[in-house]
């Protein structure tokens, strides 16, 4: 049970927005969340088959209900491991607003942008603005795109 819990809380613990990550932490994560479905179906497996054989030997209600505890648990990393959790943390930009680029005072000079050119239009997203969203949908030069980082 703790660890498909790990293979599915780790994932989600080291890629929060906002906090820094590093490129270790990232592949772990990725890693991690590759094998989790896996994992959590086999220690959901597990806790079933060990839930009914202890229930049958066990007395006591408390007991019992320890292993209900376990298998809710069990049942919840499978669950869990199922769902993209990073789209529920890192909510696209759907209904973003522009400024020119003489409008734009939000934007200072030292700031990393994503730059898109296409038919002659160009547009810059300033990182520091999509920390927490990640993704952004624009139209430039009459084309649908999604711009990440």
């Amino acid at each position: 049970m703790l660890i498909a819990l790990a293979v599915v809380l780790i994932p989600a613990w080291i890629i929060r927005p906002f906090q820094p990550q590093s490129s270790r932490g990232l592949e772990l994560s990725y890693i991690l969340r590759s094998y989790s479905q896996v994992v959590t179906l086999i220690a959901l497996g597990l806790a079933l088959a060990l839930a009914i054989w202890l229930w049958s030997h066990s007395r006591r209600w408390w007991t019992k209900a320890i292993l209900v505890l376990a298998l809710a648990f069990s049942l919840a990393s499978t669950w869990f491991a199922r769902q993209n959790h990073f789209e529920w943390m890192f909510n696209p930009l759907l209904n973003s607003a522009y400024a020119k680029v003489d409008e734009a005072s939000f934007a200072n000079d030292a700031d990393m942008v994503l730059t898109v050119e296409n038919n002659g239009d160009a547009v810059a997203y300033p990182v520091r603005l999509l920390a927490y969203h990640h993704v952004v949908q624009d139209y430039v030069g009459g084309t649908p795109i999604v711009a990440t980082y």
